[in-house]
């Protein structure tokens, strides 16, 4: 493993200047005025309100709008984006004039640059030293970070990418990966992440679905609801993004125009984010790029004030996704200039610009001096940014985190008990979508390994991994954790075996010249392992990832030239996927031995592919997206109505080759003893049901058992099915369980024609599934008396419980 180079350290170290260096004038001529320990502000007695409220009667305007943006310090603007415009929109930061008047954020510390983590901490703490010095007040920078998959640092855990959680099923395991996440960032001095992602998957093209939890709405929220428990617990402040309809942008690219009706949106988009606001208690929402219906969401306030905070409750602070205040001028044109951007957001309810000053600026305080803002507003902002600097301790013993992590001399963001979690996640997420009986693999002497991800140490790792999405541009640094390739993880597991490898071709270069090798070895061998998939990477240096959109479903390149000739060479061929999205696999669901899905896996990632083709791990990954039968079938997802399916009018069947929430194992189950306590309830009451699961196999297992929902007759068109409960059953060979589940008539409610949502009155199917195409136990039930009406207090869950005979029900 390389260490960050002493270039990458020194540029952190003189971005952010260092302790033993002399303050600026701009530092020196400042006058604190809390040096009395009894100020309000400072008075832990009082409440986060109150201390808050107190500082804010005390500032000028320009200390007010110096709370309400961040700072990038070498942030690079020579075409390096890690955000949108990037390029565009960084400069040069002139701190010794800026810090006089406060500062409300530091911008990603640890995700700019390779940095050592203890020298990165000791860079913060002073930094932090320098901030609370230089002001009059002497109030800290709340710190944030990317934490989609991982806190985004040098040498931190690359757990599995959020598709690759969803694939789990398991919300629990989720919560304590976000736990240990949280818990490296606070050791550091960090205080807010950037994540989760909620965007719920309606075009499989857009690059970012690596970066969701999938095409189900309530599977997005519950295991959303399950991270954002983890990294609060931690102490660090959840951030919900991209609020909303960034998935659903016209033709699945990035960035792009919304064309979406109210009711979609609110049955579709906004259930996770309301699920997640409810049970999570988050304290910070990013909004969305997108326009909806020619409406940007940073000037939203329907959506960012009136849903948001006063039906929902939310009480954090909402945070600009980057630059996106800007794009209201630049992208949108709903704006004449940056003073009217600044003002348009923070009306709608925005209340913290990022990544940098620019709107918040100097524009903001000509917005407000000649009349267009009013300055009550920027109080209103600043009451909840100062609450949570509160809340969080900053207005106490800012520094001690990053202090103390500085003190220890070295920082282990990659320990022992964070891999051990990642590979476990990595081993519950995989899928295995196709088996004829050759897996797990019997010990063979021959293996040939062909494809242009077997052999890459980033094919596990998703776009917004430390490696890939800040990395790439240090080569100098080294990848700062450990990442075996697949080769590597397969002689480790056949370590008896022959092993031949050849790429064939790249992941995106459309080379074919290899494949006649590919070929040759392939024809020469026991079993093939074929490894294909994603490079992840950023507007437009991936096949994945953000900005990296596909005009369509194929496998990248020449990978499904590559696919087919291997097929045909006969020899029983495993088609491995380290992807970020499903593909067309052309004829291997007819013709491979096996297929295993595995999204973006991180970093014990070809480990856990590795155990699974042994069957030292029995998979028990369920799709959390659906894998396309054609490449051109866009956009659709498993949320279909009858009129949306396959039809004898239409050439085109977008049906999928493997459904929503498929996944096969090793162990075999059935199901049984369907019962129904009573087969009407009304309106207002709940169905109650009971199935008995067995593993009917010789090894253990696990069995996701699936509840959906179908609707035969509604006041307005609904999705044939939709889940709206799942639970995971690990069984020993030859045990039951019997579950029962208690369903509220809530969880059968739409959005009816006047907007309000509903629970109607009628007949119901419950169905039991293994996926959202294989029911084998359903139920019709009578819902009786009037029409409902239900808001955001409405039920959200069904209730489980276990009648144990052997069984791990969670």
């Amino acid at each position: 493993m390389t260490e960050p180079t002493t270039d990458a350290t020194t540029e952190t170290e003189n971005d952010t200047e260092t302790a033993d260096s002399p303050m600026t004038d701009a530092t020196t001529t400042t006058t604190r005025t809390d040096a009395a320990t009894d100020a309000p502000w400072r008075d832990r007695s009082l409440t986060a309100a109150a201390r808050a409220t107190a500082l804010i009667a005390e500032l000028t305007l320009d200390e007010k709008i110096a709370q309400l943006y961040g700072i990038w310090i070498g942030a690079s603007d020579d075409g390096d984006d890690v955000a949108p415009h990037q390029h565009e929109m960084s400069g040069e930061v002139d701190l010794d004039a800026l810090l006089p008047k406060g500062l409300g954020q530091i911008t990603r510390a640890f995700g700019t640059a390779p940095v050592d983590p203890a020298l990165g901490a000791q860079s913060l703490a002073r930094l932090q030293e320098r901030i609370v010095a230089s002001s009059r007040f002497g109030i800290p920078a709340l710190v944030h970070e990317e934490c989609l998959a991982g806190f985004a640092a040098y040498g931190a855990t690359a757990y599995p990418v959020p598709l690759s959680w969803a694939a789990t099923f398991d919300p629990e395991l989720i919560e304590r990966m976000s736990r240990r996440i949280g818990d490296d960032m606070r050791s550091v001095g960090v205080h807010q992440g950037l994540a989760p992602v909620l965007d719920v998957v309606r075009d499989a093209r857009w690059g970012r679905v690596e970066e969701t939890m999938g095409e189900d709405p309530y599977l997005v929220g519950s295991v959303g609801t399950a991270y954002v428990r983890g990294l609060e617990a931690s102490g660090i402040v959840a951030t919900l993004k991209h609020f909303v309809g960034y998935s659903a942008s016209r033709a699945g690219r990035n960035l792009a125009p919304v064309s979406m009706g109210a009711r979609e949106v609110a049955d579709v988009l906004l259930p996770p984010f309301e699920m997640v606001v409810r049970e999570a208690k988050p304290r910070s929402v990013m909004n969305a790029y997108t326009d909806l219906d020619g409406v940007p969401t940073a000037a939203d306030r329907e959506l960012l004030t009136g849903l948001l905070r006063e039906t929902w409750g939310f009480e954090g602070t909402v945070v600009a996704d980057y630059f996106s205040v800007a794009f209201l001028q630049t992208l949108h044109g709903t704006a004449g200039d940056l003073g009217d951007a600044a003002a348009a957001a923070l009306e709608a309810g925005i209340d913290v610009e990022l990544p940098t000053v620019h709107a918040f600026g100097a524009p903001l305080v000509r917005a407000v001096a000649d009349g267009r803002l009013d300055e009550r507003v920027i109080d209103r902002a600043l009451l909840r940014v100062l609450v949570q600097k509160v809340e969080v301790g900053l207005l106490d013993d800012p520094a001690a985190p990053a202090a103390a992590a500085a003190q220890k001399g070295a920082v282990d963001l990659d320990p022992a008990e964070n891999r051990a979690l990642a590979r476990r996640i990595a081993e519950q997420a995989i899928v295995l979508l196709r088996n004829d009986g050759t897996l797990p693999l019997a010990a063979p002497r021959r293996i040939a390994v062909v494809g242009p991800t077997a052999d890459d140490p980033l094919a596990v790792l998703g776009c917004y991994a430390f490696p890939t999405h800040v990395g790439v541009h240090h080569p100098e640094s080294g990848l700062g954790i450990e990442l075996p390739t697949l080769v590597e993880a397969l002689r480790a597991e056949f370590p008896t075996a022959e092993i031949g490898v050849a790429a064939g071709t790249s992941i995106d270069g459309g080379e074919t010249d290899g494949i006649a090798q590919a070929v040759e070895l392939a024809a020469s061998t026991d079993v093939v392992v074929l490894a294909l998939g994603d490079r992840a990477g950023l507007f437009g240096r991936g096949t994945s990832g953000e900005g990296c959109d596909a005009e369509t479903l194929d496998l990248p390149g020449a990978q499904g030239a590559l696919l087919e000739a291997v097929l045909d060479a006969g020899t029983p061929t495993v088609l491995t996927l380290l992807a970020g999205r499903p593909y067309v696999l052309g004829t291997a669901p007819e013709r491979a031995a096996g297929i295993v899905q595995a999204f973006f896996p991180g970093e014990e990632g070809t480990r856990a592919v590795a155990g699974i083709l042994a069957g030292r791990v029995n998979p028990s990954g369920r799709l959390p997206v659906s894998v396309p039968a054609t490449p051109g079938a866009q956009p659709s997802t498993y949320l279909a109505s009858t009129l949306a399916r396959r039809n004898e009018v239409s050439n085109i069947d977008p049906t999928a080759r493997y459904p929503f929430g498929h996944g096969l194992g090793y162990a075999s189950f059935a199901w049984s003893d369907l019962l129904v306590e009573s087969g009407e309830a009304s309106t207002d009451g709940a169905v109650r049901m009971s199935l008995t699961v067995t593993n009917t196999g010789d090894r253990a297992g696990a069995e996701i058992v699936q509840l959906y929902l179908h609707d035969p007759v509604a006041s307005v068109v609904r999705p044939v099915q939709r889940l709206v409960g799942f639970r995971r059953v690990v069984l020993e060979p030859g045990a039951s369980v019997g579950l029962r589940v208690e369903v509220p008539a809530d969880l059968a409610a739409f959005t009816g024609r006047d907007g309000l949502r509903v629970v109607e009155p009628g007949t119901l199917v419950l169905g039991f599934g293994r996926s959202s195409a294989d029911l084998p136990l359903q139920a019709t039930v009578e819902l009786t008396g009037p029409v409902r009406v239900v808001d955001h207090t409405r039920a959200l869950h069904p209730t489980w419980s276990v009648d144990p005979a052997g069984a791990d029900a969670r």
